[in-house]
């Protein structure tokens, strides 16, 4: 799927997957499994698909669109997707943080499906394009460089590049008003929902360490629990004294993905917010 001379993934099979990913393949291929077996009729649709016009009356179909598929293609595309980007994402972010951030995605997509058809109207939707085009954001936050290969087009493209194609391709058929039958204002409402989720991460650093009151100093990037078992003791920084202020900054903001704001001591989060201004001010 993908090659790079950057930072790549650390995966050891292609075919490796983990366990909030194989979950998520499980629980859709069961759900359209049933669609084909069990549940037959469009009262199955109708029932678990959102539609903005009686979300409010039906508030479960925010959750359950995203395991309803209308066909085989739209399903294999949806799964293939997750399964090529999402362990490499949901090993970087933790498991706990991948479930959620999925969820959130997903719920970004009916959240502003919902509010457009204000103005626009929206048909009713189903599938998990949401989500998983979330999961792609992520992936390409996480390893924007990284040259994915893409059937048919001969050459890899850069994930960063890839991910603003689709955005951008998302966008003008969705204000062209095509008849495709696809929920393009679900797609950018995952990959809206998936872009704040990240953004807002430096922010809550910052919030966070304003409101931190003043304690005694603690060594950077010593976990809170170790701090307080090795309170007397000389403790060696774990970044290096000339590391550059971004690096930094992807240090600390690494932890907080992979362990969550909780994980931060006072002094890392003085640290983030001082090489947060340093960087704006740059």
């Amino acid at each position: 799927m993908y090659t790079s001379d950057w930072d790549e993934p650390n995966r050891g099979s292609p075919l490796s997957l983990t366990p909030w990913v194989r979950r998520l393949l499980v629980a859709n291929a069961a759900v359209y499994l049933l669609q084909l077996t069990v549940f037959m009729g469009s009262w199955f649709g109708e029932t678990f698909a959102f539609s903005p016009s009686t979300a409010l009356t039906q508030p479960w179909t925010f959750v359950s669109y995203m395991f309803v598929h209308n066909g085989f293609l739209h399903i294999a595309f949806n799964m293939l997707m997750l399964f090529f980007f999402g362990p490499a994402v949901e090993e970087r972010m933790g498991s706990t943080s991948f479930a959620r951030y999925y969820m959130l995605c997903g719920l970004g997509g009916a959240a502003f499906s919902f509010l457009i058809n204000i103005v626009i109207p929206v048909r009713p939707f189903v599938g998990a394009s949401a989500a998983v085009f979330g999961v792609a954001l992520a992936f390409a936050m996480h390893w924007p460089n990284l040259r994915i290969f893409i059937f048919p087009i001969p050459v890899a493209i850069k994930a960063k590049w890839l991910i603003i194609g689709l955005v951008t391709f998302d966008l003008v058929m969705a204000l062209s008003r095509a008849n495709d039958g696809v929920a393009r204002f679900a797609h950018l409402g995952g990959f809206l929902m998936g872009f704040l989720y990240f953004k807002g991460l430096p922010l809550m650093a910052d919030r966070a360490t304003r409101s931190q009151p003043t304690e005694r100093p603690v060594k950077v990037l010593v976990h809170p629990s170790a701090a307080e078992e090795n309170a007397g003791e000389e403790q060696t920084p774990s970044i290096p004294p000339k590391t550059s202020p971004m690096d930094e900054v992807d240090l600390l903001l690494d932890k907080i993905v992979e362990h969550g704001m909780d994980s931060l001591t006072p002094e890392e989060r003085k640290l983030l917010a001082e090489r947060s201004e340093e960087l704006r001010g740059n």
